[in-house]
């Protein structure tokens, strides 16, 4: 008998190293692909564990739709529901859900890079090529100094956060272990720009709220930067000099954005009795400084967006397309595939060969992947938009909102999402999954696509225009 166990565990150990060469195969030949693969099974488990009875307040089982829809919501860190989180789900569906968006705003591979480094002091190859894959850094030896410092910027930013709202949720009356959990909960969702409330009736009690606010704009805006950019000024802060192309681009355009968000917003909304207009000054002020943010990925929103007029929706519309930085918690097509794209038209506009950028020059194939990647992202939202329209009676304007905000991974709505039908909610979780990896994966298998040709066809300039 004790041969017969020891011949099984050999076979075991045979199958398991089998598995890890296989598994070590594709994430060198594909780490994209692998991540896709990763996040998938990480969404089944989410509603899996959603699907359980204990998830539910009621003690019914969900829906296996708004189980999926949830997890990929979840993982996704997009933040549209089709239920309420606070009343719909139990503390343990809240815990899930809280799993699910730490995991996917930290990454897979990153996350799987995080604990090889924790158990064994260091980072395998494999480890590095998938963690590279995900947070677009192009030298792997760069890769441990990045999984640290998205280690180091989640703990000290989600922990300043937990500090500073938790003594909010103990002032609101609510026992300790549930202020602690409410804190807990909406730190980690500020920070990965998740959209997620466990507040019942949510935010809009807090809309002149200093308090509740300023840690969502700060935390929402940090969040959106992307690690990439956090390493290259968190390594120099005090030498924006010596600081990398991409931190200067994500800064400089994610800046602009937001000033551009608050003002127009603010602006369009100032004087709408249904949503600004019949706040205080003070009140108006700082519910504009939230909105002209939260479209570029978070989600939060202390008005109900489906009072604001059409003319925002398509500001917001715009906003949330662009979404946040690259290798961050925010989605969208990225702020500098934007920024490469303004640059190139200004380049063409005065005549100028290059593109160019803070004293850099920008490759032409760089351009290229920024044109594909808005490309499909806008094809990604066409399509969604024409298959709600089919599958529904509404409006174009909500349609498009709630389409593009699932693929930017926002989260804000105008309120339709939990009145779809079973066959529309699917369509946004493909493209909240779309929107999460489909884009991620597209550049960096572009990225990667660069042909040498020993023979090139002579050039000819066709009319543009």
């Amino acid at each position: 008998m004790a041969g017969e166990r020891t011949f099984r565990s050999g076979d075991d150990v045979g199958v398991l190293a089998r598995l890890r060469e296989r598994v070590d195969d594709v994430a060198r030949r594909s780490p994209a692909r692998l991540t896709l693969m990763v996040f998938a099974s990480v969404i089944a488990v989410v509603t899996a564990l959603l699907s359980l009875p204990i998830a539910t307040a009621s003690g019914d089982r969900a829906p296996f739709a708004d189980a999926l829809f949830t997890a990929t919501s979840a993982v996704c860190v997009t933040g549209l529901v089709t239920v309420d989180t606070a009343v719909y789900w139990s503390t343990f569906g809240q815990a899930v859900i809280l799993i699910g968006i730490q995991i996917g705003g930290l990454g897979v591979m990153t996350l799987a890079s995080i604990l090889g480094l924790a158990v064994s002091r260091r980072i395998g190859l494999t480890q590095k090529l998938l963690a590279a894959a995900e947070t677009k850094t192009t030298r792997l030896g760069e890769v441990g100094s990045l999984v640290r410092v998205v280690l180091v910027t989640i703990a000290v930013l989600e922990s300043a956060l937990f500090v500073v709202l938790l003594p909010k949720y103990l002032l609101l009356g609510l026992s300790p272990g549930t202020a602690i959990w409410h804190a807990a909960f909406q730190s980690v969702s500020i920070f990965n720009n998740a959209g997620f409330i466990i507040e019942v009736g949510g935010l809009g009690a807090y809309v002149g709220d200093w308090w509740m606010n300023l840690p969502i704009i700060v935390g929402g805006f940090v969040g959106a930067l992307g690690f990439p950019a956090i390493l290259s000024i968190a390594g120099s802060w005090r030498r924006p000099r010596h600081w990398s192309l991409h931190a200067k681009l994500t800064l400089a355009t994610s800046t602009v954005l937001y000033v551009v968000g608050t003002v127009v917003i603010g602006a369009m909304e100032w004087a709408n009795p249904r949503s600004f207009g019949a706040l205080p000054v003070a009140d108006r002020i700082l519910a504009a400084l939230l909105a002209g943010g939260t479209p570029r990925s978070s989600g939060f929103s202390t008005v109900d967006i489906g009072t604001m007029s059409e003319a925002t929706w398509l500001v917001q519309d715009a906003l949330m397309f662009v979404g946040g930085g690259s290798a961050s918690t925010a989605g969208g097509i990225k702020v500098t595939t934007f920024a490469v794209m303004v640059l190139a038209i200004l380049a063409e506009s005065r005549g100028d060969p290059d593109i160019e950028a803070f004293g850099r020059r920008i490759a032409p194939g760089v351009l290229r992947v920024a044109i594909a990647v808005a490309f499909v992202g806008a094809t990604m939202v066409g399509a969604g938009t024409l298959a709600l329209l089919v599958l529904t009676d509404l409006h174009l304007d909500v349609v498009l909102f709630e389409v593009i905000s699932a693929f930017a991974t926002c989260g804000l709505s105008t309120g339709i999402t939990p009145t779809l039908p079973d066959s529309a909610k699917y369509v946004l979780v493909a493209l909240m999954f779309a929107g999460r990896i489909g884009t991620m994966t597209l550049a960096a298998a572009l990225a990667l696509r660069d042909r040498r040709r020993v023979i090139r066809l002579p050039e000819e300039r066709p009319t543009i225009g």
